[in-house]
């Protein structure tokens, strides 16, 4: 990393120092590609920071380079508040995987950043641009990291396409909402987020597991959040009234269940009374909404607004959650017993 002593240079001198460290690498590159094609990635910073450092004589850098060796981002700081960070690929390529989007590891004072890439697969080339001009999209690894194409056109980053500015993004807390939001609104049906919660404070489980693990209570519980959160699954026309949950327990829980449908079909059907005394025969799933209905109410009480509009698919919530998600619930089933007597049943339960 490179720190400075002097007042800061105007960008466009910044802007000459990264070509001409362009220069420098490249003209070294066509003497020694072979050196170079042997590289590694902490070697090639090396690499960078020597040449910027003969880039920067009789400039307003000079003596003002240092290379920060760690995790730092950006790996090099000119004049405190100029970065350069370096990445590289052994393929003949101008693509790669970038630095996380979080930036917790930001150099402070550090504003603007050019992006060196050494392309080290034959021919050896070497090219920077500003940073957040190489940033296509999101690749997931441990964290979301940016995706770098050394190639791209103007108009056609990821900040582009969210309509956010980069260094809005950079300041956010949580950087990975929006970025979540965006490709989430990209979706197609049958397709889920593994890596993104729909609660900022949820962790997304490292590890998944089998359904048939799992403790009694557990099972309770992810049954009883999906009558919550995916209202559909108590629709008996609807063929796809299990896959949101299914995809929700696989990436939200990391839990994998082969018979999704055994877990709320079970029991056929109960009798239960309506407001007036008379009793209907309903699905099983009206007893086990009438066993937790404590639970569930509790549940739509402690959800988040945004959560909730996201899992229910509506543009607004409701003043009065629970009778939204009832009338959820009973439309959902009304090819069974009807939407009035179902919602008039699921009405009486939360009245007790």
């Amino acid at each position: 990393m490179i720190i400075s002593q002097n007042r800061i240079p105007p960008l466009h001198s910044f802007e000459q120092l990264m070509k001409q460290t362009d220069i420098i690498l490249n003209q070294d590159a066509c003497m020694r590609s072979e050196y170079y094609s042997k590289r590694s990635g902490k070697a090639v910073e090396q690499d960078v920071y020597s040449a910027i450092c003969e880039a920067s004589k009789g400039t307003e850098f000079e003596n003002t380079i240092r290379l920060v060796s760690g995790a730092s981002f950006p790996d090099i700081v000119a004049n405190r508040f100029y970065g350069v960070e370096v990445k590289s690929t052994e393929k003949n390529q101008w693509t790669s995987i970038g630095s996380s989007i979080l930036e917790s590891t930001r150099v402070k004072d550090v504003t603007r950043i050019y992006l060196t890439f050494g392309k080290l697969g034959s021919p050896v080339e070497f090219l920077s641009r500003p940073y957040e001009d190489c940033l296509s999209g999101i690749s997931v690894t441990h964290y979301p990291r940016y995706k770098i194409d050394m190639r791209l056109q103007k108009g056609e980053t990821i900040f582009d396409k969210m309509g956010i500015p980069y260094d809005d993004i950079r300041q956010m807390e949580n950087p990975v909402k929006p970025v979540s939001q965006y490709y989430r609104s990209k979706l197609k049906p049958g397709e889920s987020l593994w890596w993104a919660s729909d609660n900022e404070e949820s962790i997304v489980p490292p590890t998944v597991r089998l359904w048939t693990t799992l403790s009694h209570q557990e099972k309770e519980k992810l049954t009883v959040q999906g009558y919550v959160l995916f209202p559909e699954i108590l629709s008996s026309a609807n063929t796809t009234k299990y896959n949101r949950y299914s995809l929700w327990l696989a990436t939200q829980q990391g839990v994998i269940n082969t018979n999704v449908r055994d877990s709320f079909s079970a029991g056929g059907k109960i009798l239960m009374k309506t407001s007036s005394g008379v009793e209907i025969k309903t699905p099983a799933a009206f007893g086990r909404i009438a066993k937790y209905h404590h639970f569930i109410q509790e549940m739509l009480e402690e959800i988040d607004s945004e959560t909730l509009t996201n899992f229910w698919e509506v543009p607004e919530l409701f003043d009065n959650r629970i009778l939204h998600w009832c009338q959820l619930a009973a439309d959902a089933s009304d090819s069974t017993i009807g939407y009035s007597v179902a919602l008039n049943i699921l009405s009486e339960i939360f009245s007790q």
